[in-house]
């Protein structure tokens, strides 16, 4: 995939950096508060895709809050975003949950055996504290098995023989230990239609405990600032739920907050022509990024990033494979083509950056970390950090 875009601050930044556009993000907020706004549900941001607190007060002004997935999630949102403090962990440690309770409105446990544990100090402390579900109800592709959470072995989420065991065994006087709400995650990148699917198989397994519940949480991974998103159907699931059960609905995603908001700029260090006499398939250019390090969802996913100017291999005159410069022998970023020959010094800029970039990077073979950028509506960079030896020094 390809975009058309030349920014004034290409040349102007250091190469490798992080950039994220405040009009861009503006832009998706504007989008996620018109739901919000239709539907009187609460949109929280997963720090687990974008957590660049600099634009937290920004982002405190159309979301209702934050989602945490650990403590230290948990401990930004609550120093640097006003307003609700949500967190999940499969399993917590005992030595943070006193913290937890401090710091956080929303606990969600992800077993019966963590709700059994902790939901005494959770209600002393008059904390709101749910249930994570397992619908197994899967609607991830095959090739993305790595992020579905309803597979038979997952470990994420109370299955429905689980809720009914606990139920014989729970004290009668309350609610399954006190809990007010249900949560279910089960999308990665998907539409609304995969959700209301989910949302289909939640209601037959979980609906008739529903009666009971304060709220109920519909996970992340909803693309919704997606071009093609049915907004309107996930807002009659929002509605249709709110108004059948008196519940408050609560949505979280990540991705769809900071979507084509950032880029990464790298720059061409060295080009390995491919020969008749090498063996190689295309030319090689050796970036000073690396997906290893800095982009590390391209092997992950795994997928090929947007890269501004460029096309398909072979579409355009002189094609390359992008690489990084660690001894990774796979790290590649992608094959690309472009209308003219790449030389030392260009630079390159990738889209779609801001998400699962800055939140899973990593100093392998002592990569430095790219710096941290903002724009603003000007056009005006702000060098938001910038790392050096220290950085990586400290984390070995």
């Amino acid at each position: 995939m390809s975009f058309v875009y030349q920014p004034k601050w290409l040349q102007e930044v250091p190469s490798p950096s992080y950039v994220v556009e405040e009009s861009r993000l503006r832009h998706n907020l504007e989008i996620l508060k018109g739901v919000q706004d239709r539907t009187g549900c609460s949109i929280l941001l997963a720090q687990k895709a974008f957590s660049m607190f600099h634009f937290y007060p920004l982002i405190s002004k159309y979301l209702k809050g934050t989602t945490a997935s650990g403590i230290y999630e948990a401990k930004l949102a609550h120093e640097e975003f006003p307003g609700e403090n949500h967190v999940f962990s499969p399993a917590y440690q005992e030595k943070d949950f006193s913290e937890i309770l401090e710091i956080c409105d929303h606990i969600v446990f992800n077993s019966i055996g963590q709700l059994k544990k902790y939901a005494s100090m959770a209600k002393q402390a008059g904390r709101s504290y749910g249930l994570r579900l397992n619908p197994e109800h899967s609607t991830q592709p095959e090739e993305h098995a790595i992020y579905d959470p309803c597979s038979g072995d997952s470990r994420l989420g109370t299955k429905l023989s689980e809720l009914e065991q606990a139920m014989k065994e729970a004290p009668e006087e309350e609610f399954l230990y006190g809990i007010s709400g249900f949560h279910f995650h089960t999308l990665c990148e998907q539409g609304a239609e995969p959700l209301a699917e989910t949302l289909e198989a939640v209601e037959e397994k979980f609906g008739k405990y529903f009666k009971h519940l304060k709220w109920l949480n519909f996970g992340g991974g909803h693309h919704i600032t997606r071009e093609e998103y049915n907004i309107p159907l996930l807002e009659e699931c929002i509605n249709r739920i709110q108004k059948k059960y008196s519940l408050k609905v609560y949505i979280e995603p990540g991705e769809a907050v900071a979507l084509d908001a950032g880029f990464l700029v790298a720059t061409v260090l060295e080009i390995i022509e491919a020969t008749p006499d090498n063996g190689r398939k295309a030319n090689i250019a050796i970036l000073d990024t690396s997906a290893a390090c800095h982009m590390p969802d391209v092997l992950e996913m795994p997928y090929r990033p947007p890269l501004m100017g460029s096309g398909e291999a072979n579409e355009k005159p002189h094609t390359y494979t992008l690489a990084g410069p660690t001894c990774l022998a796979g790290d590649t970023i992608g094959t690309y083509s472009f209308d003219n020959a790449l030389k030392s010094g260009d630079r390159l800029l990738f889209g779609d950056m801001a998400i699962y970039s800055m939140v899973k990077n990593n100093t392998f073979n002592g990569m430095p970390l790219p710096h941290i950028c903002a724009v603003n509506n000007r056009d005006e960079v702000e060098i938001v950090r910038g790392f050096g030896y220290g950085d990586f020094k400290m984390r070995i």
